[in-house]
């Protein structure tokens, strides 16, 4: 997992709450018709002989804690107005009523049963990508909400039921969706105070971000909204119909990556998640066959994996952007091709990512007033980090 001393060190892991499109099947947790006292509740052996022990592994290696963020694809599906897994449909009725209120204590049972193996959550998501079970005909594992109705759901369901459990200090993030639905969602739901005071943070995905700017989407939010953190919750490349799937040595989808971090980073955002941490070859298993990219590769049949380009792309910000770090200002002295972004970290240093993707190599010099000078060169299509003690 890459988490140790010797590794990249990620410190955040996204565990989807029951099955996913990269699940090989469809189930939930309380998959029994009008189970309303979740008395049938229990865990699936994907949860008990691979998420867990794999988890347990992960945090036994790792010199940090690892903060766990879980996120539900679908309720039950005899909660839902479509009564399956996939496809167009929402919760039954209305914020309030028991569909609603079982929903919300699924998240605490899920919780509990974590818990039960000494795994906690530092985060849940209200929702993956919730517009999705508003689309006809989607084809995997969702559930719909437009923002008022998650709204409602956090005020007089999900919110009050996680406050009330053992679990009071989980965060819950918003939206987990993509950003071209800020500020608007945040408006919605942030705005009411009966839903705001249980809200700690807003997550984003990065499927769209080319289409709206990170100053309309992103920093319009942080202004209206400064107290509530701003995170990113999902990405993968080889998403998109003319470039699907893996790509075996892709330091263009690398270069994706770092561009899309940096520009995260520089407008508020506060940590940036990969989808899968491992694929096979053909980008799965996935049981819709939604075949995608990931940061690492593994061929089974050889017994071999490979790093992606991408997996060194992310390192450049687990491995040097520690927890704590603080983002301040980087002032050019001239119009420049690279792409920075500049941290003090917990320890006293100072780290500073540059990304170059250009076709020339370009000189440049940073002036930190506590060192001096520090002369450096951005080769062409290249990620670099440069790490210095200010004392």
């Amino acid at each position: 997992m890459c988490v140790c001393v010797s590794g990249v060190e990620y410190t955040v892991v996204r565990v989807p709450m029951a099955s996913c499109d990269f699940s090989v099947r469809q189930y939930t947790y309380a998959d029994t018709p009008e189970d309303f006292l979740l008395h049938n509740f229990s865990l699936a052996v994907e949860d008990t002989r691979m998420k867990i022990p794999l988890l347990q592994r992960a945090q036994a290696l790792s010199s940090r804690p690892l903060s766990l963020m879980a996120s539900p694809w679908s309720a039950p599906a005899w909660m839902k107005t479509n009564d399956a897994l996939s496809g167009k449909g929402t919760l039954k009725g209305e914020p309030g009523n028991r569909y609603h209120q079982t929903w919300a204590q699924y998240y605490v049972r899920f919780l509990d049963a974590y818990s039960a193996y000494n795994l906690s959550f530092w985060a849940v998501t209200a929702e993956n990508e919730p517009t999705a079970g508003l689309m006809t005909n989607y084809s995997f594992q969702s559930l719909g909400f437009t923002a008022p109705r998650q709204r409602d759901f956090i005020a007089r369901d999900l919110g009050p039921a996680l406050a009330a459990s053992r679990h009071a200090g989980t965060n819950l993030l918003i939206l987990d969706d993509n950003r071209l639905l800020l500020p608007y969602w945040a408006k919605v739901v942030l705005s009411d105070l009966h839903a705001a005071r249980y809200v700690h943070g807003i997550a984003v995905h990065w499927y769209l971000d080319r289409l709206v700017p990170p100053g309309i989407s992103l920093d319009t939010t942080q202004h209206l909204f400064p107290e509530y953190y701003l995170f990113g919750s999902e990405a993968c490349a080889g998403f998109e119909p003319w470039d699907r799937g893996v790509r075996l040595g892709s330091w263009e989808r690398a270069e994706s990556y770092s561009w899309d971090i940096l520009q995260d980073l520089n407008h508020y955002v506060t940590g940036w998640t990969d989808w899968n941490l491992a694929l096979d070859r053909g980008g799965g298993p996935n049981w819709v066959k939604n075949f995608v990219d990931s940061t690492i590769i593994v061929d089974a049949s050889r017994d071999v994996f490979y790093k992606q380009p991408t997996f060194y792309s992310m390192a450049h910000f687990s491995k040097f952007l520690v927890p704590g770090s603080q983002r301040v200002g980087v002032s050019p002295s001239a119009d420049s091709a690279l792409q920075v972004s500049m941290f003090l970290r917990p320890d006293g240093a100072a780290a500073l990512i540059i990304l170059n993707r250009g076709e020339e190599e370009l000189q440049f010099e940073v002036w930190d007033p506590a060192v001096g000078y520090i002369p450096s060169v951005a080769p062409p299509h290249s990620i670099q980090t440069l790490l210095w003690r200010r004392d």
